[in-house]
C-alpha cells in the first residue's frame, strides 16, 4: 500500500484540508510554496492519466477541489500540476494534483 493510500485509510497522519466520498486534501509535508496541498483520489491510481481514464468526474473534483481551497485561502493566483512518472519529479506513484500559491511563480517552471 502507498503512502497516500495509508494517509486515506488512516493508517498514518495527514494534514487533512478537505475529504469527500471520492477525493482527499491534506498539506504537503515539503511544501514548495506558502501553499502547497496535495489533492488526490481515494483509491489508487498510478497517474493522472490512469485516473482520468477510469475515474473521469474525481479527476475533475480534483480541479473543483483545487478553485476551492484557493478561495478559501484568498489566493490571488495559483499552479496547478501533476508530475507523471519519475523523470517529471513523481516520487509517490498515486495520483495528485499539486495546489501551490501565496508567491510568484515563474514561467517556465523548473
Amino acid at each position: 500500500m502507498c503512502i497516500f493510500c495509508k494517509i486515506v485509510a488512516k493508517e498514518i497522519p495527514g494534514d487533512i484540508v478537505f475529504e469527500s466520498i471520492d477525493v482527499l486534501a491534506f498539506n504537503d509535508l515539503t511544501p514548495q510554496a506558502p501553499t502547497h496541498v496535495l489533492i488526490i483520489p481515494k483509491w489508487h491510481h498510478e497517474s493522472a492519466a490512469e485516473l482520468a481514464a477510469m475515474a473521469p468526474t474525481t479527476l475533475a473534483e480534483l480541479f473543483t477541489v483545487a478553485d476551492q481551497i484557493a478561495k478559501e485561502r484568498e489566493l490571488d493566483g495559483y499552479r496547478l500540476a501533476f508530475n507523471t512518472g519519475e523523470s517529471a519529479g513523481q516520487s509517490v506513484f498515486h495520483a495528485h494534483l499539486h495546489l501551490l500559491g501565496g508567491r510568484p511563480f515563474a514561467w517556465p517552471p523548473g
